[in-house]
Order: structure tokens, then C-alpha cells, then sequence
């Protein structure tokens, strides 16, 4: 990657690459729902929001582990399985922060929350990837996010 390009993505806010329109659920919802959801709309995640405050995400891997493998699906809700320990960004931070986070977590999503705690997109791996022109920097970068290794380590 040139220098010209790693200053212009680091100089990338999460606002300029973030999905604006974020499928959510209660947390009363129960998971049939956000199963049908996730397949309607072809997400492995689903924010999970009390009125228009985050307060957790539901992945296909927490319905799986949490619930399903519990024998417990049917009489579940969002909010009962739900992953709580949020790691999250705000609008106006720079990518490479979501990147750092996402790779330093394990993470493949992260939330972008506003000040009051309220849930404004989501960054996934595609969008870090879609933000790259590079093939092989693309491949390279999903590699170190999945594998934990920071990314701007390297520059």
C-alpha cells in the first residue's frame, strides 16, 4: 500500500464506511424472530436496542451456543443470551480504531454508538474491506482482524 493511500484510510472516520441502516431488535424479542431476521436479511448479527439505546448484540454463534445447544431456543428471548460486554466506536472515530478493536477482540463486527449511547451503524470486516482497493490488502487485513493481530502494527 502506498503511503499516499495508508494516510488517506487513516485519516477514514467510522461515520464515512459505517452501515447506516441497522436491522434491531428488543430485548424481549424472541429468538425465532431475530433467527427469521438474520436469515431474511442475510445478517450474523443483530444489535439489540431498549428503545434507541444499544445494549447488546446477538450473534447467530450466541443463538447457537447460548441457547440451541442448551435446549433452551424455544423459551429464549434477545435479552436473555444476548452478548452484553459491548466494544464499541463513535462516529467520529477513525477506522483504524474499529480495526484495532476488531482484531484485538476478535471481532468481526463492531457497533457505532453516539454520546448518549445510541446506536447510530455497525462496521463489519466487509466494510474495512470494501474501504481498501488492494486485493491482497484486502485478504491481508481480514486475515489479521480474524487472527488477532493488529493491523497498524505494521505500517
Amino acid at each position: 500500500m502506498s503511503d499516499e493511500r495508508a494516510s488517506a484510510i487513516s485519516r477514514t472516520k467510522c461515520r464515512d464506511i459505517m452501515t447506516r441502516n441497522v436491522r434491531t431488535v428488543d430485548p424481549s424479542a424472541s429468538l425465532v424472530q431475530v433467527a427469521a431476521m438474520m436469515r431474511d436479511s442475510d445478517v450474523g448479527a443483530v444489535p439489540v436496542v431498549d428503545g434507541v439505546k444499544l445494549v447488546g448484540i446477538l450473534t447467530d454463534r450466541d443463538i447457537v451456543i447460548r441457547s440451541v445447544a442448551e435446549g433452551s431456543a424455544s423459551a429464549a428471548a434477545a435479552g436473555d443470551i444476548m452478548t452484553k460486554e459491548l466494544y464499541t466506536v463513535a462516529p467520529d472515530d477513525f477506522v483504524f480504531e474499529a480495526v484495532r478493536l476488531m482484531g484485538d477482540k476478535q471481532i468481526r463486527r463492531i457497533p457505532v454508538v453516539g454520546a448518549d449511547g445510541t446506536l447510530e451503524g455497525i462496521i463489519a470486516m466487509a466494510d474495512v474491506a470494501l474501504e481498501m482497493e488492494d486485493e491482497r490488502e484486502i485478504a491481508e487485513t481480514l486475515e489479521e482482524i480474524s487472527s488477532g493481530t493488529a493491523y497498524w502494527s505494521k505500517q
